[in-house]
């Protein structure tokens, strides 16, 4: 079946946005207008067609889920994603800020025998450059055990697991104050009403806000 890149970047965003709301729940129009910047009219047409596709489950003010086919094709593009970011940092020199619109704008367009090259020289990785799980070649998504670091106790040793955001401007301030995957973190305080935050970082200490902490996750040693 032949796919243009609107129809893969929709199913991906799909799947991300089904995957924040917990397995199986429906998406609703205004959420994919807001993600993918357009308006909830174009999205209607596109979910239209992607139905007619056997791509996703589309019901007016039901929200939309995707078919198996559809995740099939969503885990495709993820990988093909997340592959590409640990390549461009790995092999060719990026830094963690900018492969995500590099990988962006080369995920569709690489074939499966690349792709296979790609995970080979890489020795078969599990994560990306910013601890994302990358699918495995049968569409299967890792499950990653972590927690948020706004979300535990004061003085409990941990490992930053992956980073949320991938804002450029946010990964490099993470990577200034040195907060970066395989890292050993602390938290020391927490201020009241999702304040400043206190931690340890190896061996140094700093402040950072609460929403900043809220897309690091962090496991037990």
């Amino acid at each position: 079946m032949s796919r243009s890149q609107s129809v893969e970047d929709y199913l991906k965003a799909i799947y991300k946005l089904q995957g924040e709301k917990g397995e199986g729940s429906g998406v609703s129009t205004s959420q994919l207008a807001k993600k993918m910047e357009v308006a909830n009219a174009s999205v209607t047409n596109m979910l239209k067609r992607l139905s007619e596709m056997g791509l996703v489950n589309y019901e007016s003010y039901y929200g939309t889920s995707l078919t198996e086919s559809g995740k099939k094709i969503a885990l495709e593009m993820i990988r093909h994603h997340r592959l590409l970011e640990l390549y461009l940092k790995e092999m060719l020199g990026y830094s963690w800020d900018e492969v995500h619109e590099e990988a962006e704008k080369l995920e569709h367009h690489i074939s499966e025998q690349f792709e296979d090259k790609i995970a080979e020289m890489l020795n078969h990785p599990t994560v990306d450059p910013h601890g994302d799980p990358i699918p495995t070649k049968d569409g299967k998504m890792p499950s990653i055990r972590s927690i948020k670091l706004s979300k535990v106790e004061e003085g409990i040793p941990l490992i930053i697991k992956r980073v949320k955001n991938q804002s450029p401007e946010l990964l490099r301030y993470l990577e200034k104050q040195g907060l970066i995957p395989g890292v050993k973190v602390e938290v020391i305080s927490k201020e009241p009403f999702n304040g400043p935050i206190k931690i340890k970082v190896e061996e140094q200490t700093t402040t950072i806000g609460f929403s900043i902490a809220d897309d690091i996750y962090v496991v037990d040693f």
